[in-house]
């Protein structure tokens, strides 16, 4: 029985596979479609007619029956609609980042828990089977200590135009690493520069402190000829690269690190470093669509009342980083404490 009456704010890009997703799974319907775009409106209508189509989304939001409503517009209208859908008593599914502050987002997971409702932020990436395969490996203690974390996320556009690309690219990568890495970062360092008229940062490199000599670094680029989707995770164990277009072994795990040791007998204070160089395999993705398995998610939290994997904190974390992430690129790599 689909008893969850969904509506789908933003009929763009990104909105017509929430509609998909939805309207696929046994116990959602998709009631309402809003965009301000008639022509968006128009092919959602000639796709699934029995979808109610609007402009406004106050419809969505007076109707009684819509308990969940799923938001895919531009990052500056985040705060002012997810407030919005929060406000009605519905729960919320919104599209990466959360909202464009900090201070926005804060009121808005402060929101979701004084009307108990659901908040989930759309970091699509941690329901696929490649980041589910990770971060079961690491919490089994098989990567060892954590030394590394290092993203390359780069193509050739698509520009946008409110915000940069730290935020429209490195939110990506932030948020599988905010998963996969139980420590919490206490610095953020960010260099990049703008090569168009907007003045928004085309290519940026970000790096994040933890404590115990743990780093985190995001290279992020609208201008690259090639694109690269690549995660490099090392331990003192093991290591992980993760490579999101290649469609047969997206995942690699390497028997590969040092050992270091300090010798005072025979080699006073002269450091020992061992090399370990090891075999690689590739271990079995699931490859069910990640959109797929976000849905199944969120209509299962609300069914049970437990808490999704990528909530309002989990959001807000992230938006910490990338607001820090401007922060420090205003003040030429300046460190920000988080």
């Amino acid at each position: 029985m689909k008893d969850i009456q969904v509506g789908v704010i933003g009929c763009g890009y990104w909105g017509p596979n929430l509609i998909r997703n939805f309207n696929e799974n046994a116990r959602t319907n998709v009631r309402y479609a809003c965009d301000v775009d008639r022509k968006s409106l128009q092919k959602i209508a000639n796709r699934y007619p029995a979808i109610r189509t609007t402009s406004d989304y106050r419809d969505l939001l007076a109707d009684e029956d819509v308990r969940l409503v799923a938001v895919a517009t531009p990052v500056h209208t985040h705060f002012r609609l997810g407030h919005a859908v929060l406000s009605a008593g519905k729960h919320l599914l919104m599209e990466k980042p959360l909202a464009a502050s900090v201070k926005d987002a804060e009121k808005l997971v402060n929101l979701a828990r004084q009307k108990n409702v659901l908040l989930v932020v759309d970091h699509t990436f941690i329901y696929t089977g490649g980041v589910q395969k990770m971060n079961e490996f690491i919490s089994s203690g098989a990567l060892g200590d954590l030394f590394y974390f290092d993203s390359v996320r780069v193509n050739l556009g698509l520009f946008q135009t409110d915000v940069n690309v730290v935020w429209d690219l490195a939110c990506h990568d932030v948020s599988i690493m905010d998963f996969l890495i139980p420590l919490r970062p206490k610095s953020v360092s960010a260099v990049g520069s703008s090569h168009t008229d907007n003045g928004k940062e085309d290519i940026a490199y970000v790096t994040v402190a933890f404590d115990g000599g743990l780093m985190a670094h995001f290279h992020v680029n609208w201008l690259s000829p090639v694109k690269i989707r690549r995660i490099i995770i090392g331990g003192s164990k093991k290591m992980i690269v993760f490579d999101d277009l290649d469609p047969a072994e997206k995942v690699k795990i390497y028997d590969k690190g040092v050992h270091v040791s300090k010798s005072n007998k025979e080699l006073l204070y002269r450091t020992i470093i061992q090399y370990r160089i090891g075999d690689m395999y590739a271990p079995k993705i699931d490859q069910t669509e990640a959109l797929k398995v976000l849905v199944d998610h969120v209509v299962d939290c609300i069914l049970h009342n437990t808490n999704p994997l990528t909530d309002g904190e989990s959001g807000l974390r992230v938006v910490k980083i990338l607001e820090a992430a401007d922060k420090s690129i205003k003040k030429a790599g300046s460190n920000v404490r988080l």
